[in-house]
């Protein structure tokens, strides 16, 4: 993926690498992964073992005969479509069993991917014709060395040439914006004021994942349940150090203490999580500060000390409560060598601003899959407000 010039191999699947990277269940088990390429539209949480689709430009295996292409609007943002076989490009590399929580999660990724690509044009982002030529042509060549057909693999994956042109535009206008805001400054700001992120600090936690939708009853009666249990796990700690014999010293208090905590957070995450991790009483095993998990979840959990519960955390994904359970510090970098992992992050947090300044206002319908019968569900409509350039907390 990253030999091709700029993404570009994502590109040739219609931004499906991307969908799919996105389309995974609430929060897996994830094991850190790399940044992605630069310019690239980030992902939230790696795909939990057992649903990573296969990643190349081939069609996949389990395609043998030409599939119809699908048609129909899968939904529509701010009046504009996204076509059914948008959706169906990612969805057709996850067994059928995911296909509906898959298919939640692409939908998302496409959603966000198209506001994104208003508000470049809202702003005029500018993409020239010699750009879009040079980035097709350099895929070509690419796609020459190996030995593969570049109008074959646009069929394999139901894109015409328009659609493909379509999206290099899109990802020249977000590499364009990305070039204009990550300046140097901009960088070394960042830098400045995250130094776990970049000095490979890594954390271990476990979590537990409730998912109450967007009714705020359900999301009160969630979070409301968590601290619940986060009370019980806490009681339950103290009487673990309450009963510690009387000549204990505090070392053998706190490990009683964390170790208590840690085997009932285990079982409420086993017995009341809805995420994959439940198997593992809610284990992610460790990750870095970026590039594994969402930033609202990363966050808390790098704030949090070793056997330390976090308040609950909302994200795109649901609610959570967090236990980390231990930590690797880092080795403290200089600016000059860790640059492009900045830059990366930077794209990553300009994402998530523009995606926050867009997504409240916009009116969004989801349509239901094709063998579905249930209506759309439109979002609802917010008063328009003028369009700026989100600022980087």
């Amino acid at each position: 993926m990253r030999s091709f010039t700029r993404g570009a191999a994502a590109l040739l699947l219609g931004s499906t690498l991307t969908a799919v990277a996105a389309a995974q269940p609430p929060v897996g088990g994830p094991a850190p992964v790399a940044p992605p390429a630069a310019g690239t539209p980030p992902v939230g949480l790696t795909p939990p073992a057992g649903l990573t689709p296969p990643v190349g430009l081939a069609p996949p295996a389990a395609a043998p005969k030409v599939e119809p292409r699908p048609t129909g609007t899968a939904a529509t943002v701010n009046a504009q479509a996204i076509p059914e076989v948008a959706v169906y490009r990612a969805l057709r590399q996850f067994p059928p069993a995911s296909h509906e929580m898959a298919r939640k999660e692409i939908l998302n990724h496409l959603v966000e991917n198209t506001l994104i690509d208003q508000y470049l044009s809202a702003i005029k982002v500018a993409v020239t014709d010699q750009e879009v030529d040079k980035l097709i042509g350099d895929l070509k060549a690419e796609l020459v060395a190996a030995k593969k057909d570049y109008a074959k693999e646009l069929d394999a994956m139901m894109l015409t040439e328009a659609e493909f042109r379509t999206e290099v535009v899109a990802q020249l206008k977000w590499e364009n914006f990305v070039k204009q805001q990550g300046t140097d400054a901009a960088l070394q700001n960042l830098f400045a004021g995250s130094p776990d992120v970049f000095d490979g600090t890594m954390v271990r936690a476990r979590h537990i994942l409730l998912t109450p939708g967007n009714d705020p009853a359900k999301q009160q009666e969630a979070a409301g349940k968590l601290r619940g249990i986060k009370a019980a796990i806490e009681q339950e700690a103290a009487k673990a150090v309450a009963a510690a014999p009387a000549t204990a010293d505090p070392l053998a208090k706190e490990q009683a203490r964390a170790q208590k905590t840690d085997e009932i957070f285990a079982a409420f995450a086993k017995q009341d999580s809805v995420c994959p991790s439940k198997k593992e009483g809610g284990d992610l095993n460790f990750f870095p500060r970026a590039g594994a998990m969402v930033e609202p979840f990363a966050k808390a959990a790098f704030e949090s000390k070793p056997y330390q519960m976090t308040d609950v955390v909302a994200t795109e994904f649901g609610y959570h409560l967090i236990l980390v359970t231990a930590r690797k510090d880092g080795t403290k970098k200089k600016f000059e060598e860790v640059k492009e992992d900045v830059r990366m992050l930077f794209a990553m947090r300009l994402r998530e601003a523009v995606i926050a300044q867009m997504k409240p206002k916009a009116q969004i319908t989801l349509n239901p899959a094709p063998a579905a019968t249930t209506a759309a569900t439109p979002a609802p409509a917010a008063p328009t407000t003028p369009i700026s350039t989100p600022v980087l907390k």
